[in-house]
């Protein structure tokens, strides 16, 4: 098993990345405070409590917990403020007090929601990040939760940190090949931002990746997640480093919201826009490798690298507007000067976004 600790002073947090740990989550919980007089609540999709939920829920029960569950439909389209509504009823009926805790079981979606609701629930009660995919390692860390608004993706929301991330590699096994892909995209992003010699890693080891390798798995989820501590440790709350965390994300996330929140998964939409940053930091001087590198490994790890034709490019381009990174008339976007380094450019101009959003549209894939 492997171990990371989010440093935040008095709220630091562990995570820990590892095969069963789903059957030992109750030692876990009681070693980090998680209270069994007060009640908790599960918050998991369809497609991940057919495969978890009954084991987890028995194990907390048969460790004293009381424990309630709740089932939301999988995807993005469960991130939105009547959900929250609903799970606000479901904490109430429950009988969910300030000592409880609310266990998010899924992926980014569901820790994304069930983060927020324990972020507002009595003005902020505990919560736990149980990821079972592999993009939720990125999702899982850093206290980031939301909902969604028609026209802007995770526009409703807060930083509110969990107690602590259990991360059971089994749980990947049951991912199908396009979740796998998705996933890999926020891996590859953090050795992008981070250190080139992981991104090298991931491109050599491209393939073990793909086929769920146990050993190449804990190893690159380990070093993403190192990443992600090691920013947010510095920069909690987004004032200045941790934007570098957004790379392929200004576009990735007009892209979600312009398809419908479905027709992209995150990590797609995310490649895509990470090829849009590469391109441009051509533009302000990088080397040609930075866009070379960045499309080879992307492609390798099973992702897309150009824009569905079908899109269109005036809704593409007001979807960024609503972002939070647009500001007085021109977009702020994280560059990549180098392979494992990139800059944030807070006056990039639009026509330029417009010109390499279409220059997308003609990438060869």
């Amino acid at each position: 098993m492997r171990e990371l600790t989010v440093e935040l002073g008095d709220r630091s947090y562990p995570i820990y990345i590892g095969e069963g740990l789903l059957q030992e989550a109750s030692s876990y919980f009681i070693k980090h405070g998680i209270s069994k007089k007060s009640p908790l609540l599960i918050i998991t999709d369809h497609l991940v409590a057919n495969f978890h939920l009954e084991g987890f829920e028995a194990g907390l029960k048969d460790a004293g917990f009381v424990t309630s569950s709740v089932i939301v439909p999988s995807g993005e389209s469960s991130k939105s403020l009547s959900m929250l509504e609903s799970l606000v009823a479901k904490a109430l009926e429950a009988g969910l007090d300030r000592k409880s805790a609310i266990v998010a079981l899924g992926g980014g979606v569901i820790g994304d929601l069930a983060g927020f609701v324990a972020a507002s629930y009595m003005r902020g009660i505990k919560f736990v990040q149980v990821p079972t995919t592999i993009l939720a390692h990125d999702s899982s860390v850093g206290g980031k939760v939301a909902v969604n608004h028609p026209l802007a993706k995770n526009i409703i929301g807060a930083f509110h940190q969990p107690e602590l991330v259990l991360y059971d590699l089994k749980t990947l096994q049951t991912l199908p090949p396009r979740e796998v892909s998705a996933g890999l995209s926020e891996v590859v992003k953090h050795g992008l931002i981070w250190d080139e010699a992981f991104v090298d890693w991931c491109e050599e080891n491209a393939e073990k990746l793909l086929a769920l390798d146990a050993d190449a798995l804990g190893y690159a989820l380990y070093k993403g997640c190192s990443v992600k501590a090691a920013v947010v440790s510095k920069d909690e709350r987004e004032n200045d480093l941790r934007a570098i965390l957004n790379l392929g994300h200004t576009i990735g996330h007009a892209l979600e919201a312009v398809a419908g929140y479905g027709e992209l998964l995150h990590g797609e939409a995310i490649s895509i826009g990470m090829i849009g940053s590469a391109k441009l930091g051509l533009r302000y001087g990088a080397p040609e490798e930075v866009y070379t590198v960045t499309k080879r490994v992307l492609a390798k790890c099973g992702l897309p690298v150009r824009l569905p034709a079908h899109l269109d490019i005036d809704k593409i381009m007001d979807a960024m507007m609503h972002d939070k990174k647009f500001a007085e008339g021109t977009m702020v976007f994280v560059v990549p000067t180098a392979i494992g380094q990139v800059e944030i450019k807070s006056d990039v101009s639009v026509q330029w976004v417009r010109e390499i959003v279409e220059e997308l549209k003609r990438e060869v894939e």
